[in-house]
């Protein structure tokens, strides 16, 4: 019998040593490679012609590193052929190990979908996975095995640019969203990859959205506590869903850049939430550490290795200088060993040592690619991502209705396409104006709603007030004046049952290194909005933005306004079908509207002061606001309009009291009082009344997007944990403390009914 059990032993200490197959041969291949060329695969730079930072990479200087073995991947290019090309020499150099492609796949490969805070105002996480599931199937079609998406940064203020790229201000709604769309490009199983799936890279690690005066590579000034508990969450539930790969951020955080921050990327990420693939600096964010002031090349490449980072974009730090780190004793071989490891695990899992030329196929880009059933789907997702912010009565419109199309946006494709669209078929995207012509041909002749100038000397046609858009780049100005603009555009309302006009940000207004102090709509709109007004014609504003605008000089001259983001490459006709009535709009802000850019940054869930104030009550001395603007937004976060009506019950608890390991579960009856069937997105939040530190007044721990049709009811029920009423506390433990809890549900995070829950 003891025989038997040293046997066992043995065996069961034998298995939990034995190496997986990934392992093995990884050690094989480690085992071929010289240090150069080990160094060589934490090495990636953009394809010819990619402008990434200030920096353009030439077609010699990328095939010369290749043929040496020290490069390992590229990224930049939607170009089969080209990339093909590139492996093809990286088989054939001195290392013969493929390279990894990468893209920024945003909102969408070939077939765009609104841009992904247009997209999270869906609240619908079926439908964000799926617009994942299908910019996998066209990257993936076209060579690319490595996408930068999903964003997760939590911003919460506005005149950030990259504000367009994610999800908003909320951590929780922001980790759903991470979630869903790691899931779409990997699948659910992140151990291998199919054809059609792609490595998620997310991004950027970390707190970068929580930048200085949203100003873009700015300075992050945060506690570790606000940072964890504001901030954090998406990242982590990225980690959770077993997203393959990081990006590093610009931003400083405690002194260090993000880049080279041990406790970011080695402490939390990898030890504390499992984390165990690889990370990327974002483009030339090693060299930038040198304007940081921490040091020359060879010591911020030294000490971004160390603190965990494993791949190198577009500095050419780790590949210039740790050689020689490594002979000066600066760094370990191990070091680097362990940062090749992740690379080749990566390329592994991706199948491409099987086979480095699975993820180009003829047949798949043919057949997955920009296809008319691709199209539907991204008029189906736009639909469902528009806000109405006000209303009127005057929506929907009437089919039969004469309407003057008219503004700045409402002919631009590229508005429609938003930023971060590298979808070839960008000139393609349905404009507001082809919108409307196929719902209401018979209302117009050619252009003859269109406000338009004549031809700019490059050929193409600007609207209204498109080259007076203060610190954007401009096409070149119009021959007229403005006020024969504004002119034409009174005259054809004169003639309209109603007028549309798309305003908003054109194409560079947001996006990276678009941070603006103005988010107003431009004046020169504004005063065209004014004469329109002056018409007495019912008024409908369509908005293009990419991030929250202040409102205040537009909401009163409006008799509805639609925001529709970028919508997309099915954009117009998204639009008109919510215009006239074809979808019902059921889409909820993810950021806080402001009244003024001076009350940013601006979030629902800010925390009570000594001297607190009402979001909504006037000016009151020696309390904390403002004397000429109330503190709350003008549109709040979670709202949004539709063309019924929905009336809610107060939350009904199914226990006053709730252990530490219970669960209770808040009720909600909302009922649809309108004439029209309908989505509508359920909130809950909750208040820590007494806690050991100071808490949010009010924080989103659920939410569910029903259908209920005119005249029905139905009965939301929400499940809660420990888990949910928890937070780090200054010791920066996960904690649920005892004591009471406003649980609160509605509409949106302003109007909320409370019960009480005691947790013991």
């Amino acid at each position: 019998m003891r025989k038997t059990a040293i046997l066992v032993t043995a065996c069961l200490v034998a298995a939990c040593t034995a190496k997986s197959p990934m392992d093995t041969y990884i050690d094989n291949v480690m085992s071929r490679l010289t240090l150069e060329q080990k160094i060589g695969q934490l090495n990636l730079h953009s394809t010819p012609g990619f402008i990434s930072a200030e920096r353009v990479m030439e077609e010699d200087e990328n095939a010369q590193l290749l043929n040496k073995g020290l490069l390992g991947g590229l990224y930049g290019s939607p170009n089969p052929t080209l990339l093909r090309q590139y492996q093809e020499i990286a088989l054939n150099s001195g290392a013969g190990i493929p390279l990894i492609f990468g893209m920024d796949v945003i909102h969408g490969h070939q077939t765009v979908f609104p841009i992904p805070l247009g997209l999270s105002t869906s609240w619908n996480m079926e439908l964000i996975e799926r617009t994942a599931r299908m910019a996998a199937k066209e990257a993936s079609a076209s060579g690319i095995n490595w996408v930068y998406s999903p964003m997760v940064d939590i911003c919460r203020d506005a005149r950030w640019g990259r504000i367009a790229e994610g999800s908003g201000e909320d951590p929780y709604l922001g980790g759903r969203i991470a979630q869903a769309m790691v899931y779409g490009y990997q699948g659910h199983d992140n151990s291998t990859y199919a054809t059609d799936e792609v490595m998620a890279c997310v991004k950027h690690y970390a707190l970068y959205g929580g930048a200085e005066a949203g100003r873009d590579y700015n300075s992050v000034f945060l506690s570790r506590q606000e940072a964890l508990n504001g901030y954090m969450n998406p990242y982590k539930a990225a980690a959770k869903a077993g997203a393959g790969s990081y990006m590093s951020s610009f931003n400083e955080f405690e002194g260090i850049p993000a880049t080279m921050n041990s406790w970011l990327m080695d402490e939390l990420l990898r030890k504390s939430w499992g984390f165990d693939g690889f990370i990327v600096s974002d483009a030339t964010a090693i060299a930038e550490e040198i304007a940081h002031g921490i040091g020359d090349l060879q010591e911020v490449s030294a000490r971004s290795l160390q603190a965990g980072l494993d791949m190198d974009m577009n500095s050419d730090g780790f590949v210039g200088t740790l050689l020689q780190s490594v002979k000066e004793g600066r760094v370990k071989e191990a070091d680097i060993d362990r940062a090749c490891r992740r690379i080749l695990e990566a390329k592994y899992k991706l199948g491409l040592f099987e086979d480095p030329y699975r993820y180009f196929s003829e047949e798949r880009f043919k057949a997955d690619v920009y296809t008319p059933e691709n199209l539907a789907f991204a008029r189906e997702v736009a639909r469902e991502c528009q806000v109405l912010l006000k209303n009127n009565g005057i929506l929907p419109l009437r089919k039969g209705a004469k309407v003057a199309v008219v503004g700045p946006l409402a002919q631009d494709a590229a508005a429609m396409a938003g930023t971060w669209s590298q979808s070839s078929h960008n000139g393609e995207s349905i404009t507001l104006w082809q919108g409307i012509s196929e719902v209401t041909p018979a209302s117009y002749a050619e252009g003859s709603w269109l406000l338009r100038d004549a031809a700019t000397e490059d050929g193409v046609r600007y609207g209204l007030i498109r080259m007076f858009a203060p610190g954007a780049p401009i096409p070149p100005v119009h021959s007229r004046p403005q006020n024969l603009l504004v002119a034409e555009a009174v005259a054809k309302a004169l003639t309209a049952d109603v007028v549309v006009a798309c305003v908003g940000e054109i194409a560079g207004m947001n996006g990276e290194g678009a941070s603006r102090t103005d988010i107003t709509v431009p004046d020169t709109q504004v005063e065209m909005l004014k004469a329109l007004k002056a018409t007495g014609k019912p008024l409908v504003v369509v908005l293009v933005t990419g991030r929250p605008l202040a409102l205040t000089n537009v909401e009163p001259l409006a008799d509805a306004i639609l925001n529709v983001w970028s919508p997309g490459s099915e954009g117009g006709h998204a639009v008109a079908d919510v215009l006239f009535g074809d979808a019902n709009p059921s889409a909820k802000l993810t950021t806080s509207f402001p009244r003024s850019v001076g009350q940013l940054p601006l979030y629902y869930n800010h925390k009570n002061t000594g001297r607190p104030h009402p979001d909504y009550e006037p000016y009151r001395k020696f309390t904390s606001c403002y004397t000429d603007e109330l503190n709350g937004p003008l549109y709040p976060f979670g709202y949004g309009l539709s063309y019924t009506t929905f009336s809610y019950s107060e939350p009904v608890l199914s226990a006053d009291e709730m252990p530490l390991a219970g669960t209770v579960t808040a009720s909600v009856t909302v009922t649809n009082t309108g004439s029209r069937d309908g989505y509508e997105v359920v909130q809950l939040y909750i208040h820590d009344i007494y806690s050991t530190s100071t808490r949010p007044v009010k924080e989103l721990k659920g939410f569910q997007k029903v259908f209920i049709p005119a005249g029905g009811s139905a009965k939301v029920d929400f499940v809660l944990s420990a888990d949910d009423l928890s937070y780090y506390n200054h010791d920066l433990q996960w904690v649920c403390e005892p004591g009471d809890f406003e649980i609160m549900t509605g509409p949106n995070s302003r109007e909320t009914q409370a019960a009480v829950l005691r947790v013991l």
